[in-house]
């Protein structure tokens, strides 16, 4: 199945939810709707503060969620999520010992697997700078952002 075809299946399936949580067929689905029909695509119920960012974010001349509106927000949420889930599974793939983090060994061997040609100090540099910069955030990112950063520069290269 190709990528066009996909998505425009998943429309239609937001579209059919939408019309499911749209209670009283008003045309948009009110905050609690909008948690059912997170429910239905997503299997979890979003957060207050992510409801809230997601009313906030909308025009003001209605209640609530338009179609189309729900139609976009969901498109990127879907991919948001499977950008999540492709990077847990390259750090997953690439933590050995499950430690739930990578060492400057770790990282060596992830980088010599995926861009073998890329010179062993740009992924030293890369290892000091991001776990410099990231600190104190969670090793998964530090993950996900060297190995984005990276292959954007080797691609250029």
């Amino acid at each position: 199945m190709c990528a066009a075809s996909a998505r425009a299946g998943d429309r239609e399936r937001y579209a059919r939810v939408f019309a499911a949580c749209d209670e009283d067929s008003k045309g948009y689905l009110s905050r609690e709707d909008f948690k059912v029909a997170v429910v239905m695509l997503f299997g979890y119920k979003p957060s207050k503060v992510e409801v809230n960012s997601v009313m906030a974010s909308l025009q003001q001349k209605n209640s609530g969620v338009l179609l189309e509106e729900f139609l976009n927000l969901m498109t990127t949420k879907k991919s948001a999520q499977l950008y999540h889930s492709e990077i847990r599974q390259i750090f997953t793939a690439f933590d050995m010992q499950c430690r739930g983090f990578l060492t400057l060994e770790d990282f060596k061997k992830a980088f010599d697997s995926i861009a073998p040609k890329l010179p062993k100090r740009i992924i030293i540099e890369a290892f000091r700078f991001l776990n410099q910069v990231l600190y104190s955030q969670n090793q998964l990112i530090l993950f996900s952002s060297a190995l984005t950063l990276h292959l954007q520069k080797f691609k250029s290269t």
